[in-house]
């Protein structure tokens, strides 16, 4: 009898014990099971409260582990310049995402959370990452394959610091250079975005090659959500005026603006990110024709779509004149994750509000929660969503660092070499008496790098993170007997009384990003004229402009024996000096246009008034020293 009780009880423990699995499992955590069945079995489980909480990306200076289990916040982001704290380290940047991450584990049904960075040209705002040249240099350098595997390395340093979404790559095709965000497009021309957007891949990894149009894809922990922006037509804006209106026809949109776009949904790129400016009056944010209708269903688009910073505040004249408005027409028109970014529970009430009362209909949020799970699990963020310290060892590498310099060699543009063929300044002899250095980008890291480097708008001076400055280049790679004098504007009598070999001038702009960048006049910043004149005009010079876009240098070339568009080149200033002094040739050839006068502006190569400087393209070429 006693046998029978223990042989009952025992049964009826294994019984309690499969019953008990058989109730912790649920399909949304097999990775086994097929992605449309998780996303189903997920979505089956929340209510509407999760599913807007999904939709909702918040600033981390708001955000907590504490707000992420309260609101079921979706994605987390930072700002331009919004770090952990000053000189954050790799693992300080862990910890910071790990903390808001276990906050949305803890939640009742534990979906991990996404987070996002800019890193635009590198990790760029993280100190001692590498810092790439930025895209206009890129699209200089006419090589997808070099693109691509820095798209690679960027996501491997961002992947270093916990975060898993890139806003990047941005694809306008930007046809003013008056624009603030000019240096942020490869090219005026579309062929040579859609050719960069080989970065993607690089970003994210290959798509598998049976996978449906459209589908995102991240081949795991070492890769990065890419976002393709923005979306669409923001390079084309009249006078190049920040988020202002483009005015083209819709075939102009779809044979300039678009195509890029197709190659990046090829490519399985996750996220698109809409664009503040408007086309023909219409705010893109609301704008249900291009984002619904042409992008997801045209297009198939099956990854999720992402406002810009306070983007759907901006549908309104003034912004935020009418947020509850601005709710309906964003998602109404088919955005899907909002980047509030800072009052978050406005956001959300006001959603909720919108639903319940049916202005919103129940199917554009399931569409939107749809989407942002499918890139969560492509990206097997429900099997690894904490980061662990295994990569840390990959910002700033040596390897990185290797293949930045690679990139601004290649991205130099030589558009002046002497006055006669037969007598070329490039490549500069390392073994002279004397040569002086001038201007104001020789030696500041800041300006060498640009916007979106440390800070939003950019910073200035050599303590913002690691690098070497043209200068320091200079100085390591001529010869040791070579006596090299640094003087940022030496006055005339200065340049007479010393019997330099020759000169080497670095001036431009000084760092801006996006709005603050806009400029009608595009001249080099003060005293970089002054400078120009005071040396070139009495010694032999080259003259490297540092800038995001072409300027207005036409009323110095004469003077200048050689010159040299260097674009915004990053941290590694050794790949500049590795032209100028003949250890590689030069071989980047103009992205876009160098005007004669801003009078010209717009002029893109193919209009009828084309009479550039220097035409789309050019770029003389020089021979190396050794083996390019």
């Amino acid at each position: 009898m006693a046998k029978v009780s223990i042989f009952l009880l025992g049964f009826m423990l294994l019984h309690c014990w499969v019953a008990m699995n058989e109730a912790k499992y649920v399909k949304y955590k097999d990775p086994k099971q097929p992605l449309n069945v998780r996303i189903k079995d997920l979505m089956d489980r929340m209510t509407l409260e999760e599913k807007i909480g999904q939709m909702t990306q918040i600033e981390r200076k708001v955000a907590s582990a504490e707000i992420m289990k309260k609101y079921y916040i979706g994605s987390v982001l930072s700002g331009g310049g919004s770090v952990p704290k000053a000189q954050a380290s790799a693992e300080d940047w862990i910890n910071m995402v790990n903390d808001f991450q276990k906050g949305s584990l803890s939640t009742r049904l534990g979906i991990p959370m996404i987070y996002g960075i800019d890193a635009v040209h590198g990790n760029n705002n993280v100190y001692n990452a590498t810092i790439f040249p930025h895209n206009i240099g890129l699209g200089a350098t006419r090589d997808p394959k070099l693109v691509r595997k820095i798209g690679a390395a960027t996501a491997l340093e961002v992947r270093a610091t916990g975060i898993q979404y890139a806003f990047a790559p941005c694809i306008a095709v930007c046809r003013d250079p008056r624009w603030g965000r000019c240096y942020e497009s490869y090219s005026e021309d579309h062929k040579i975005v859609q050719a960069m957007t080989e970065i993607i891949p690089g970003l994210q990894g290959e798509i598998p090659a049976n996978s449906p149009k459209g589908v995102p894809f991240v081949a795991g922990k070492r890769k990065v959500i890419a976002s393709a922006k923005h979306y669409v037509g923001d390079g084309g804006t009249t006078k190049g005026i920040n988020e202002n209106n483009t005015v083209i026809s819709r075939h102009g949109l779809l044979s300039i603006h678009m195509p890029a776009y197709y190659n990046a949904i090829k490519k399985g790129v996750s996220t698109v990110m809409v664009s503040y400016s408007s086309w023909n009056g219409k705010k893109m944010h609301a704008n249900h024709n291009l984002i619904t209708k042409f992008l997801k269903n045209h297009l198939h688009f099956k990854g999720f779509v992402i406002s810009d910073w306070q983007g759907i505040d901006r549908i309104t004249t003034p912004p935020d004149a009418n947020y509850t408005y601005s709710i309906y027409a964003s998602i109404n028109a088919g955005i899907d994750m909002v980047m509030v970014p800072l009052n978050f529970t406005e956001f959300i009430d006001g959603l909720t509000l919108l639903v319940k009362s049916n202005a919103i209909p129940m199917n554009r949020i399931n569409d939107a929660v749809r989407r942002i799970l499918r890139v969560k699990f492509v990206m097997g963020l429900f099997e690894d969503p904490l980061a662990d310290h295994s990569l840390v060892h990959q910002l700033g590498s040596k390897k990185h660092r290797k293949l930045a310099r690679e990139a601004v060699r290649k991205s130099l543009v030589l558009l002046k070499n002497g006055e006669n063929p037969n007598q070329p300044l490039i490549p500069l002899p390392k073994r002279v008496p004397k040569i002086l250095v001038a201007g104001s980008h020789a030696d500041n890291l800041g300006y060498q790098c640009g916007g979106w480097t440390i800070e939003w708008q950019g910073v200035t001076g050599n303590n913002v993170t690691k690098g070497t400055t043209i200068l320091s280049a200079i100085k390591s790679t001529v010869h040791k007997d070579t006596e090299v004098v640094y003087k940022e504007n030496p006055d005339l009598d200065y340049v007479k009384s010393n019997n330099f070999s020759y000169a080497i001038v670095v001036v431009g702009e000084k760092p801006y990003a996006e709005t603050n960048g806009d400029s009608l006049n595009l001249t080099i910043s003060a005293p970089g004229p002054e400078t120009i004149e005071n040396v070139c005009g009495q010694v032999k010079c080259v003259t490297v402009i540092i800038s995001g876009r072409p300027v207005v240098i036409q009323p110095y070339v004469d003077k200048i024996e050689a010159l040299v568009a260097a674009w915004l080149p990053g941290t590694e200033g050794n790949g500049v000096t590795d032209v100028l002094f003949g250890d590689y040739g030069f071989r980047g050839k103009l992205p876009r246009t160098w005007f004669k006068t801003v009078d010209q502006l717009p002029m893109n190569v193919g209009d009828s008034h084309y009479d550039p400087l220097f035409p789309f393209g050019f770029g003389l070429k020089t021979k190396s020293h050794k083996a390019n």
